[in-house]
């Protein structure tokens, strides 16, 4: 009817949308090569069989990409944000020592654009394959006016399980365990408005090799969880290091108690140009450090968790002072 205004003419087209579904479908049934969905995907909501435990512990977890998210859109790296919204959530689920089963998305863009999601999706796809994920549904929110052009905005959503026997119980940890770090990828995604300070006041400094390396996703710990288990080690706790640096992720374990930390020097392309612009102690409180993922072990399981995954190394013991103090070894 003439004059009257459609649902696509305000910026919004739903039927796009719909086939964008269709569209992602070999992604999406990439992650579903050992688990499957019970029923199909694209419902209004996804179910997973737990049959299969016995005493089953549903545990989520939800998280982002942050403010490295302005650097990645600006370089067209849409499938390294992918990865790390996959590995924000997902790693935070293996720290209980549960399995990670459903991964859910939130995409707000201003107007559709198939080839930006699609990339994403693949991203997402790729880790969610190898950590044997499913992508079980999501949310892509086109809000024009709402969501600048040139933004977009990203939350995943993970969900999963564990035996209740098999749940990680940090209040086992005790003075004289021993604690085994695993190297980072890259920065991955914390610390990124520092970064980005740096990079506005220094310009021209880093160079463009060393901030792609900057820019590699957060690294997935699921073969190091998979590899303790397959050791028979039960780490007493286990920390992704994320926001807050080793000194904070680890506290929020134990009480009564602490650690004293060396760790081997970031061996990262120009780190140390990032690094001369920090503060000396806030380092340790906003980056990894080059650790992305530390296990408590008791010292009969030592030895194993070193090989569990690449890059383990003791990073330190526990002591009866309180609070984490990390230092860089040779410094």
């Amino acid at each position: 009817m003439a004059g009257k205004l459609t649902y696509q003419q305000a910026g919004v087209d739903t039927r796009k949308a719909a086939a964008l579904v269709g569209d992602i479908g070999a992604h999406v049934r990439r992650t579903q090569q050992t688990r499957k969905l019970w029923g199909a995907f694209g419902l209004f909501a996804a179910c997973y069989d737990l049959s299969s435990y016995k005493e089953p512990v549903i545990v989520t977890g939800c998280d982002g990409v942050g403010t490295k998210l302005e650097l990645l859109l600006e370089r067209g790296l849409l499938e390294t944000a992918g990865k790390d919204l996959v590995a924000m959530s997902v790693n935070d689920i293996l720290t209980t020592g549960g399995d990670a089963l459903l991964f859910l998305d939130y995409i707000g863009i201003a107007a559709l654009d198939e080839e930006r999601i699609t990339s994403l999706i693949k991203g997402m796809a790729d880790y969610l394959e190898a950590c044997d994920c499913i992508l079980a549904g999501g949310e892509t929110a086109e809000m024009p006016g709402i969501v600048p052009t040139d933004v977009i905005e990203l939350a995943g959503f993970c969900i999963g399980c564990a035996e209740k026997g098999d749940l990680i119980d940090p209040t086992t940890v005790a003075v004289g365990d021993v604690l085994v770090g695993y190297a980072s990828d890259s920065i991955h995604a914390n610390g990124w408005s520092l970064v980005r300070r740096v990079l506005k006041e220094h310009p021209g400094e880093i160079s463009d090799e060393e901030l792609g390396a900057w820019l590699k996703p957060t690294r997935l710990y699921h073969d190091v969880t998979r590899d303790l288990k397959a050791k028979g080690v039960k780490p007493k706790a286990m920390s992704h290091i994320t926001g807050g640096g080793l000194p904070e992720n680890l506290e929020r374990l134990f009480r009564g108690m602490g650690a004293d930390l060396e760790i081997p020097k970031w061996d990262l392309p120009g780190i140390e140009k990032l690094l001369a612009h920090v503060d000396a102690e806030d380092r340790f409180h906003t980056f990894n450090m080059g650790i992305g993922w530390v296990a408590i072990v008791d010292e009969k399981d030592v030895e194993a968790s070193l090989t569990a995954g690449d890059g383990g190394v003791i990073l330190g013991r526990m002591v009866p002072q309180e609070g984490v103090r990390v230092r860089v070894s040779g410094e």
